[in-house]
């Protein structure tokens, strides 16, 4: 059997139900991937840490679709709201300002309750700060440790 076969289909529509960890740019709006972009088209929700933000990335590639807030302020209320949208059937989408929802950004809570419901969690990898970084360092890449962002305070 080749190796290269794919683990999904690509064609197969939104599962139901179900919290995609979607990936979003860091700087450079080009870096988005296709699957992202149709996931952010197919859900039926798209929980936002800054809706302004995701709603410009949204507008530039012709996506409409409903956001929601979901930050740092309001993680703890909004866990409970959407984890009761997914037991309904809803899709939903979460994403960040840049990289990955939950590494150094929201979103621990939501994929913890959604784990602990045994909620279906879909990832959808893109850019990685982390590696990102360290891929132009000209440090060794065999192995290392990422402990979070430097603060922006001096």
């Amino acid at each position: 059997m080749p190796l290269n076969l794919p683990i999904d289909d690509p064609e197969k529509s939104k599962v139901q139900g179900c919290l995609y960890i979607v990936s979003t740019p860091i700087g450079n709006r080009d870096d988005i991937t296709l699957r992202a972009l149709k996931v952010l088209e197919e859900v039926d929700l798209i929980a936002a840490e800054d809706t302004r933000k995701t709603g410009r990335l949204l507008a530039f590639y012709k996506i409409n679709n409903r956001l929601t807030s979901y930050h740092e302020y309001n993680e703890a209320e909004s866990t409970a709201r959407l984890i009761k949208k997914i037991d309904s059937g809803l899709s939903i989408a979460l994403v960040s300002n840049a990289g990955t929802p939950s590494v150094s950004d929201p979103g621990y809570r939501l994929i913890k309750e959604a784990v602990a419901g045994g909620i279906k969690i879909i990832p959808v990898p893109g850019v990685s700060a982390a590696v990102t970084a360290l891929s132009v360092s000209g440090l060794p890449t065999d192995s290392f440790v990422f402990a979070g962002f430097l603060s922006k305070k001096k």
